[in-house]
């Protein structure tokens, strides 16, 4: 059985993908075009808004928790707008 994660980890882990996907090197023989580079961020991102996705919606977590939360879902489409864009 899957182990339960904790929102607040779960946010972490949220930015620590965001800034991964940020921090991607851009190949050099494609650029940013490049499908690999491109399907790598998306997925990187896919996972981080995945992470945070069913917080808002849970009892247990406080209101501070659901902004952070929503947060996340915003940094994640700023990336995406700011690495292939």
């Amino acid at each position: 059985m899957a182990k339960l994660i904790p929102a607040a980890e779960r946010i972490q882990r949220a930015r620590a993908l965001i800034q991964k996907a940020r921090e991607l090197p851009i190949p050099a023989d494609g650029g940013k075009y490049d499908f690999s580079y491109i399907a790598q961020v998306k997925d990187l991102l896919r996972q981080a808004r995945e992470l945070v996705i069913f917080i808002q919606h849970s009892a247990g977590a406080s209101t501070d928790i659901k902004a952070d939360a929503a947060l996340i879902k915003q940094e994640a489409d700023q990336a995406d707008k700011e690495i292939l864009h």
